[in-house]
């Protein structure tokens, strides 16, 4: 059985994997860690509908206390979708995008150009408390 210790152990994967209680712990102070020093923002998440996406996005938007952002695009039809959206706009765009895995992806971006986006995840779509 894999044990995911770290947000590296995550990086190789197409889809997020079940994390058990002490890998969700684990992961999550090493991803409060990260994001703490980042400026902003932009959230990738790839699931099976528009709504469910929405859900996830409010669920993370909840639980790190951001203002709400704004959907500006989304599908009509429930199909598999990728929603990206971008803290520092307010922006929320989603798509139809077939063949992608499913979880979430963090980026985390900085004002100053000079240092690069950190990307973590996947994760689970119920990482941040939104029962699917």
């Amino acid at each position: 059985m894999v044990t995911y210790n770290s947000l590296q152990d995550l990086e190789a994967l197409r889809s997020a994997p079940s994390l058990n209680k002490h890998e969700k712990e684990r992961l999550e102070k090493e991803i409060n860690l990260i994001m703490s020093k980042a400026d902003w923002f932009t959230i990738g998440i790839m699931s099976s509908s528009p709504n469910e996406a929405e859900k996830v996005i409010r669920s993370i938007e909840k639980y790190f206390n951001w203002k709400e952002m704004t959907v500006i695009t989304k599908p009509k039809h429930q199909q598999p979708v990728y929603l990206k959206a971008n803290q520092k706009t307010g922006d929320i765009h989603i798509r139809v995008e077939h063949g992608l895995g499913v979880g979430i992806l963090i980026s985390c971006q900085h004002n100053n150009d000079s240092v690069m986006a950190e990307t973590l995840g996947p994760l689970p779509l119920d990482f941040f408390g939104v029962v699917i």
